[in-house]
């Protein structure tokens, strides 16, 4: 049964007002927590938004660590899909449905087969995003055309300009690539401001037909952060 969303997480993005299809779910894609270094997000605070927020399922992609996902699997009151966003030499990918960390710096290609390896999806984060570490475009179109990309995300909540995520939604559908949405989410706060409407799953198989099936919801989110002093948590294996 689909959560519903308070007023207050409303207030902030209005479309979680509008209900889920029935048998659907909201899967926020692309989120960040204390382990990443550059969000101060506690345990505490993504707990309290995402009870706001109504979302089923949240993919917790931390730079370079999956330590916080797992603990967080343990205490959220929705699904959590480990998963890790990475750095290459080319800009970053996003492994989905981990059991393990992905080391970061390595090549492309060897990233994407490493998260294959561990029977996750390679999922592609703001890839036509200059003002971020977005994958560059000709290495795109090489894995790609190697096989080795499940989905692209076409709703970055961080993202400014709409144009964007079009063209990101139109190399989707030219490719044949699942697609997917996601807050990004530095803050708590942004929790609930892009994701994916989808089939409900019970297997990784079953999790990308329904991204081929799904509709990305949501509006741009991304603002001024209150750093506070916090004790950030090891992220070494």
């Amino acid at each position: 049964m689909p959560s519903i969303p308070t007023q207050e997480a409303i207030n902030r993005h209005p479309h979680l007002a509008e209900k889920c299809p029935d048998g659907w779910i909201r899967v926020d894609f692309h989120s960040h927590t204390m382990w990443s270094g550059d969000s101060t997000t506690t345990p505490d605070e993504i707990l309290r938004c995402v009870v706001e927020s109504g979302i089923d399922v949240l993919c917790v992609t931390d730079h370079h660590a999956v330590k916080g996902a797992f603990e967080l699997k343990e205490d959220l009151p929705c699904r959590v899909v480990i998963g890790e966003e990475l750095k290459t030499y080319a800009g970053e990918i996003i492994g989905l449905f981990l059991t393990e960390r992905v080391p970061q710096g390595i090549p492309p290609r060897e990233a994407a087969e490493l998260i294959r390896s561990q029977g996750g999806l390679v999922y592609i984060p703001h890839p036509f995003d200059p003002l971020r570490n977005n994958l560059r475009p000709e290495v795109l179109d090489e894995l790609v055309e190697a096989g080795l990309v499940d989905g692209i995300e076409v709703m970055n909540g961080k993202t400014s300009l709409r144009s964007l995520n079009q063209k990101a939604s139109d190399y989707a559908k030219e490719h044949g690539l699942a697609i997917g949405a996601g807050s990004d989410a530095h803050i708590a706060e942004a929790l609930g401001s892009a994701y994916l409407e989808m089939p409900d799953f019970q297997t990784v198989t079953q999790f990308l037909d329904g991204m081929r099936q799904g509709v990305p919801v949501g509006h741009h989110y991304d603002p001024p952060r209150q750093w506070r002093p916090r004790i950030v948590p090891s992220t070494v294996e």
